[in-house]
Order: structure tokens, then C-alpha cells, then sequence
């Protein structure tokens, strides 16, 4: 195969790679795959024999020729799959030449490596890949945590050094208009297909690059498979329906990585397709299926300190553009107070999240968070402003066994005196745990009237809603 990669640059010799007889047994025994754990069900692959220094040197000699013979204006011009081709067809011929005898497993994963880092992000490109991984947590060029079924540990995943870590960050950034370095050292963004990404860098940093990558789901979650997947019973799933049906407005609440958004999405799937729906981000997430939907995502100021546009730019610009329901993907600032604006002007079934311990913790943040923006509006004001804005909050909480649940779902009922009063609707009971270490428990449920009774009876849904509560 003719390579195009080499017309263009100097032949490397076999001398450079280096062809003793060692060494070509050695880089033909060593492997150089990133080993996940298995899950319980999955057998177990054979452990990779051990690299002898002699190996690991041989392959990153290759390897390094292999990148001064490619040509970066030809590379960025084929298609993945003939990109593959030319480097495969590279790596033999250098290998030829050097009289190594590389196995086809070590030159399939050189072939993987070189192009993940060439068109894609590296050495965490498998990690992305494998649907089991939750979340990718790097701390420096040599230790990478992954979370798998609510479990943290970690991998075998390593970086050369810490500047090809800082090269696939701030290609991460620059993915989407972004930029980071030392001189402006956080970014938030996402990767193409939906991924959140947070990065770090020195000197904010200490050990090197940290980069935390909450990775986007594949498959779209509806509350049918929440409640396959343990995250709430079939009831609890029916009252959330009923509420994202008859447009209540929403708070859901938890920690960071308790399934808030997964939450969101899945009730957002509930939205009349005849809405006009406009979603607030800091970096898009969602995944509504609906086909009027308005984007909109925040943008970080430029090297001169300007042109920062926030979400609470973001969400007074939403109210001028006719919207039925507004989604703010994470209330942290001053937007609470837009936010409740909205729900008390005609903007019903809009829904936000939170970060918060507790459905009553959830009402305080929303206080805390509105006093940010407007400090000279009196308790009192701000907590009608919650009460006559908000109709429930979720709430939900990754427990120690790994699993994402719906832990709380309580009702806004209103003010007595100057408190904001709540009733539950249902409330996760903690039991016991099985033999392996699986948290068994019950929802329970006083099964009082709603406050919202004629919204549910103006859509229809009364009937529905004391049938979910008998089912309880």
C-alpha cells in the first residue's frame, strides 16, 4: 500500500527503532491495554503479561516515528476509518524495517492509540467509549479514577506526561470556542457528544491537570426504566408523571452526581409536543425529545474580561421569546430570582435543579440564592415569592450502595406565619440491606390531599392521582 503519509517526510531508518533480538521479543509479548474492572457477571480477561523495559522503550520509539512520518494537513483531511488504514499500514512497514516482530494485538493497539490522539481525546477515548464508566476523574497524568454502578476507583489509564494531558484538555475546550491555560486556568464545556467536562489547570492545580468528565448517557432514560432501574416504584413514577403532566412547577434537589438531570430528562419527556420549550445551561446537557425546543447555553468572558453572557442574562432574554415552560438545567446564583419570577407569571411546568441535602434545604438554597442578586428584599417577601412559585421539590441522593434514588417528594403548600410549610408525598423509609450489600427499603405516604387539587382537576388527572396514592 502506497502510504501517504511518507512521500512527505524523511524515511526513518532501522536503526532508529532498534532491531536486537530482546527487544523484538519483548515488544512482541507486551501489551499495552487499558484493563477495566469486570463486572460480576462478565468473565474476567487474562491479565496482560508484564513489558520489560526494553519493550516499553522499543514502542516508543516506534511510536515516535510513526507521528514524525504523519503529516498533519493529510491526516486532518481522511476519514477516521482510512486514517486507521494509513497509520496500520505505517506501523508495518517501520516494523518491517526494524525487523520487529510485533504481535497483531500490539499493533492493533498502537493503531487505536495513535489515532485516538491524533482525532480524539487520548488515552481516556476507551474510557469514553465503555458505557459501563459514569464518571472519568483526572487527577494529574498518572492517576485517573473512573465510577462504575456508583463505585469509585481506579484505572489503568496513563498519560506520557503531564503536557500531552494539558494538550487534551485544552483540546476539550477548544472544541467548543473555549480556551484554557495558566492564565485563565478553570473552563466548563462539553465534549461533541454531550459530555460535561470540567477542567483545571496549574497553578490552580498543584499535582498537574485535573479534568472531571460527567459522561453523557447513550441511552435516554424515561421513568419506566428509572423505576426497572431501582431508582423509585411504579406509583412514585405515576405521581411524577401526573406532575410534570398538569404543568406543576418543579425544583428537583440532591448532591452533585445524585441523577438530577437523568431525573429531569425523564420527566421532561412528559412535555405536550405543542410546547414551546427553551432550556438554560451552563453547559448543554439535556436530552429533550420534543421538536420545539430552544438551546440556549452561557458563555464565559473573553482574555479582556468581557462579554460574559450568564444565566440569568440567558433566562430574562427567555422570557421574551414566548416560551410555555422554561428548564433551568442547575440554579446556583442570583437567576433564583428570575427563575421564580417566571413561575409566578404564567410560565407553568418549568422545573430546575438544585444542589441540596434535603427537600427543606432545597427551599433555603432558593432563599440564599435570590438574596445574592437582590439583597434588599425582606425575608418575608422572597419565602411568598417560593411558596407561590414552587408546587414541588424531588428529592434525590446517591446512597452508599451506588444506586441513584428518589429519596423524598414533598409538596409546597404554602405560609404560616413566616415559614414555608410542606407536606410529603412520599418518603423513602430505609429497612435493611441483603447479602450483598443492596439497601432494601419502602416509600410511606400520609396520603393527604394536594394543595394543587384543582390543577389536577382542571387537566383531568384527580382520579389518577388518588388511584397512584391508593397504590401506594
Amino acid at each position: 500500500m502506497t502510504n501517504t503519509f511518507g512521500r512527505r517526510l524523511q524515511m526513518v531508518t532501522p536503526a532508529a527503532v532498534g532491531d536486537t533480538n530482546d527487544q523484538r521479543r519483548a515488544a512482541s509479548d507486551s501489551t499495552d491495554l487499558i484493563i477495566l474492572p469486570r463486572a460480576k457477571d462478565e468473565a474476567a480477561p487474562e491479565p496482560a503479561p508484564a513489558r520489560s523495559e526494553a519493550a516499553v522503550a522499543t514502542l516508543l520509539r516506534l511510536r515516535k516515528q510513526v507521528l514524525e512520518r504523519i503529516d498533519p494537513i493529510s491526516a486532518g483531511s481522511l476519514t477516521p476509518e482510512l486514517l486507521r488504514e494509513e497509520i496500520g499500514a505505517l506501523i508495518h512497514e517501520l516494523a518491517d524495517r526494524a525487523k520487529l516482530d510485533l504481535s497483531g494485538r500490539v499493533q492493533t493497539r498502537l493503531v487505536d492509540e495513535l489515532v485516538d490522539e491524533m482525532i480524539g481525546n487520548g488515552p481516556l477515548e476507551p474510557l469514553l467509549r465503555d458505557e459501563r464508566v459514569d464518571d472519568i476523574l483526572v487527577n494529574g497524568p498518572n492517576r485517573v479514577f473512573v465510577e462504575i454502578a456508583g463505585k469509585m476507583q481506579m484505572s489503568s489509564v496513563r498519560f506520557r506526561d503531564g503536557q500531552q494531558l494539558a494538550g487534551i484538555a485544552q483540546k476539550m475546550a477548544a472544541a467548543v470556542g473555549r480556551r484554557v491555560d495558566e492564565s485563565s486556568p478553570l473552563v466548563d464545556c462539553r465534549l461533541p457528544d454531550g459530555s460535561r467536562v470540567n477542567i483545571v489547570f496549574p497553578p490552580l492545580a498543584i499535582d498537574g491537570v485535573c479534568i472531571s468528565i460527567r459522561k453523557f448517557s447513550r441511552r435516554r432514560y424515561d421513568l419506566d426504566s428509572l423505576v426497572e432501574n431501582g431508582s423509585f416504584t411504579a406509583p412514585v413514577a405515576r405521581i411524577l408523571e401526573i406532575a410534570a403532566r398538569c404543568r406543576l412547577n418543579i425544583v428537583v434537589s440532591g448532591g452533585t452526581g445524585s441523577g438530577k438531570t437523568t431525573l429531569l430528562n425523564a420527566m421532561s419527556s412528559l412535555i405536550d409536543h405543542g410546547e414551546r420549550i427553551v432550556t438554560i445551561e451552563d453547559a448543554a446537557e439535556l436530552q429533550l425529545q420534543q421538536p420545539h425546543v430552544v438551546r440556549l447555553e452561557t458563555r464565559p468572558p473573553n482574555l479582556e474580561g468581557n462579554g460574559e453572557i450568564n444565566q440569568r442574562a440567558l433566562l430574562r432574554n427567555a422570557l421574551r421569546m414566548r416560551p410555555d415552560r422554561i428548564i433551568l438545567g442547575e440554579c446556583r446564583g442570583a437567576e433564583a430570582f428570575d427563575m421564580l419570577q417566571a413561575m409566578n407569571t404564567g410560565h407553568d411546568g418549568s422545573i430546575c435543579t438544585v444542589h441540596a441535602n434535603t427537600a427543606r434545604d432545597a427551599l433555603t438554597r432558593i432563599e440564599n440564592m435570590v438574596q445574592m442578586g437582590s439583597a434588599n428584599l425582606p425575608h418575608a417577601a422572597i419565602r411568598y415569592q417560593i411558596a407561590g412559585a414552587l408546587d414541588m421539590v424531588v428529592q434525590v441522593e446517591r446512597m452508599r450502595d451506588g444506586q441513584r434514588r428518589v429519596t423524598h417528594v414533598a409538596e409546597v403548600c404554602g405560609m404560616e406565619g413566616d415559614i414555608i410549610t410542606m407536606n410529603d408525598v412520599f418518603k423513602f423509609e430505609y429497612q435493611n440491606e441483603d447479602a450483598t450489600g443492596k439497601i432494601r427499603g419502602r416509600y410511606v405516604t400520609p396520603r393527604l390531599r394536594p394543595r394543587f387539587e384543582d390543577r389536577l382537576r382542571y387537566f383531568g388527572l384527580e382520579q389518577t392521582w388518588s388511584e397512584a396514592m391508593r397504590d401506594a
